[in-house]
């Protein structure tokens, strides 16, 4: 029971020590408590203040990327049209260049082909009047075998070119 019901000195004993501690703590403990939690406050304070620094410089970077990506797609853009335009333009230009071509061949052909025409009608001219002369010699070897045939032939002939 002697817990419960201190005596006099004890509580006297207890107080003296109580005071010597809180005057200590207060003398020297305290002010460094307090100053511990100022810095502390002050940190936190700068971490909040530069936390919202840093969150305002990731808005204004994230609207910095989004113009940039906004600009990268636009360029993007520019260059797959421009593309588009030099594949159409140069496939225009072998397609005039392929019929330009194919028309050379045709005419060249063409020209080709009238020619062998040409020289195969100019043979047959030649080896058909070959033949008629082969003929007519043969014809007139015959038909003039005999002196007087050939003079009453040449008088004719002569009496034609002269009417003429």
């Amino acid at each position: 029971m002697n817990l419960l019901t201190p005596g006099f000195g004890l509580l006297i004993w207890t107080l003296v020590a109580f005071l010597a501690v809180f005057f200590l703590l207060a003398k020297y403990a305290w002010p460094a408590i307090i100053n511990g939690l100022r810095e502390r406050e002050k940190s936190i304070a700068t971490s909040l203040e530069s936390a919202k620094r840093v969150q305002e410089e990731m808005a204004q970077l994230k609207s910095e990327n989004e113009a940039l990506l906004a600009k990268a797609r636009e360029e993007r853009a520019q260059l797959l049209k421009e593309a588009r335009e030099t594949k159409d333009r140069i496939i225009a230009e072998a397609k005039d260049q392929a019929k330009a071509e194919a028309s050379k061949i045709m005419a060249e052909t063409q020209a080709a082909i009238q020619a062998q025409q040409m020289a195969a009608l100019t043979e047959v001219k030649n080896q058909v009047g070959k033949l008629v002369i082969e003929v007519s010699e043969k014809v007139l070897r015959k038909e003039l075998e005999n002196k007087s045939a050939q003079e009453t032939h040449i008088k004719g002939l002569v009496d034609s070119v002269k009417m003429n």
